[in-house]
């Protein structure tokens, strides 16, 4: 897959910027899978023990539930769904050349130690620079030295002061990074920057109480596997034409509208680490389903604004651009302008087709951490979830065509199992059931067979008290022609 590039406004893809996400650990009790004939994979409990001790049982003694992952073929004899269809919409991605490796890209480190020799020695020399300028109130419009007092000038980006610490090494060098490590260039940037936020009074617009209706259109959610955190973009939201009309229908609208993006990005950037070897850029996630596309001449003026603003003033802030949902008409568009791009701003966009933006989310970011919309778990933040939460860590697996999954969660001890679990786009049978450790004791059927729908609630939420040891067996049965991917995690409560 490819990656992509920055902003936090309505962009076209090469220059916007992000936000950020932290790497869950992953629980103990949970594994991946690898797709094969036949897998199972157990982590075995802290003890070989098999009974639980009464109430003089201490936290430390608590067994943690095994987790089996087990694959054989489908019971089913038909499909539950179209696999024609899916197969179609498969075929009608790859016949778009949808582009999905545009190379491959790592993040330059931000840990000063990590700098070459010449990359330090560029640092040392805009630092003097910026000292100079700093000394001699270059960045104001000061002039004459006996109004100054003798006192070097304070100058702060995102909210560090220039050349206080460390971090405002790493501020610098995201300048030298925008110009190739050519000092004078990223001084030259560096002073525009400074010059910029001034006369845009960005200190006091991070202040104000900004009105508006956008917080579906872009929003923070989550961190990647990085640690970046994520920031969407969902173009669709302005196929309301009330929401269109109300932020871009005239220039004072449109002006607004940029005010509010840049207190959103400004107030994202001052939550990143700007220490060194800290996460201080942002992975980008732009949902293109239902795009206006580029035919509106608002919408087509506020981002041509937006993007200059933004490749100008705020360098190195997207960590990856991914584009899902990706329509015909963008694919056009990124043809037009994909020859003027650098290799390295090509390196950073990922792009996927409505089958497959969760799939390509997932390679970036753990399912707990995606919004429900997108094929996670997590659920709008202004909801109510007490059972889970970001940190609760899910499993993927890799569900075959024509295969039947099986998760074994085997209990130690009296408990309440809480687990969510969902298959992105269904189209396949699940059923839930715990079988006692006892011989010849009756199986309970917690969930009886279920042939899921697209169309069916996104995530399933079950819960089982067990009063006896045994094991609760998740079973999703895939007859179709397509590999799914299943998605689930649990919680213990002592009882």
């Amino acid at each position: 897959m490819a990656e992509e590039q920055p902003t936090t406004t309505l962009v076209t893809p090469e220059k916007l910027p992000s936000l950020d996400l932290a790497a869950p650990e992953v629980s103990e009790s949970t594994k991946e899978v690898l797709p094969r004939e036949t897998v199972t994979e157990t982590n075995p409990p802290e003890s070989a023990e098999t009974t639980t001790k009464p109430e003089e049982e201490t936290a430390a003694e608590h067994h943690p539930p095994t987790v089996t992952e087990t694959e054989t073929a489908s019971t089913e004899k038909q499909e539950l769904g179209d696999g024609s269809s899916s197969q179609k919409e498969v075929a009608e991605e790859k016949k778009s050349m949808i582009p999905q490796n545009l190379g491959s890209f790592k993040e330059e480190s931000s840990k000063l130690s990590d700098l070459s020799n010449s990359e330090k020695k560029s640092l040392d020399e805009l630092k003097h620079l910026v000292r100079d300028a700093l000394d001699n109130h270059q960045f104001s419009s000061i002039s004459k030295p006996e109004d100054t007092n003798n006192t070097p000038e304070e100058v702060k980006i995102w909210g560090i002061p220039l050349l206080e610490d460390d971090r405002s090494d790493v501020v610098l060098l995201k300048f030298l990074r925008a110009r190739d490590f050519k000092v004078k260039d990223s001084f030259a940037m560096l002073k525009n920057t400074v010059k910029w936020r001034r006369e845009f009074k960005i200190d006091e617009l991070v202040e104000e109480e900004l009105v508006d209706d956008l917080d579906k259109v872009v929003f923070m959610h989550g961190h990647d596997r990085e640690g970046h955190p994520v920031c969407y973009n969902v173009y669709g939201e302005f196929q309301n034409k009330e929401l269109y009309n109300k932020t871009f229908s005239d220039e004072e609208k449109r002006k607004h509208f940029l005010r509010t993006r840049i207190q959103f990005l400004e107030r994202s950037i001052r939550k990143l680490d700007f220490s060194s070897g800290g996460v201080s850029t942002i992975f980008q996630v732009n949902d293109m389903k239902n795009s206006p596309g580029l035919g509106k001449k608002e919408l087509r003026s506020a981002t041509k604004q937006a993007v200059e603003l933004l490749q100008d003033n705020y360098p190195e802030f997207v960590f990856k651009q991914a584009f899902i949902n990706v329509p015909w008409w963008y694919l056009v568009f990124y043809t037009v302008i994909g020859p003027f791009m650098t290799p390295r701003s090509k390196s950073k966009l990922v792009f996927a087709g409505p089958s497959r933006s969760a799939e390509t989310l997932f390679k970036y970011i753990s399912p707990e951490q995606v919004p429900v919309q997108y094929g996670g778990l997590s659920v709008d933040p202004c909801d109510c979830n007490p059972d889970f939460s970001l940190e609760d860590s899910a499993s993927e697996i890799t569900v075959k065509p024509g295969t039947k999954q099986t998760v074994e969660i085997i209990i130690y001890e009296k408990c309440e199992l809480v687990w969510e679990i969902r298959v992105i786009g269904w189209e396949v049978s699940y059923k839930a059931e715990f079988v006692p450790e006892v011989k010849d004791a009756y199986t309970v059927v917690i969930q009886k067979p279920r042939k899921m729908r697209p169309s069916d609630e996104p995530v399933l939420t079950h819960s089982f008290k067990v009063n006896e040891l045994g094991k609760v067996l998740l079973t999703v049965d895939n007859p179709t022609s397509k590999k799914k991917k299943l998605v689930y995690r649990f919680n213990v409560k002592p009882l």
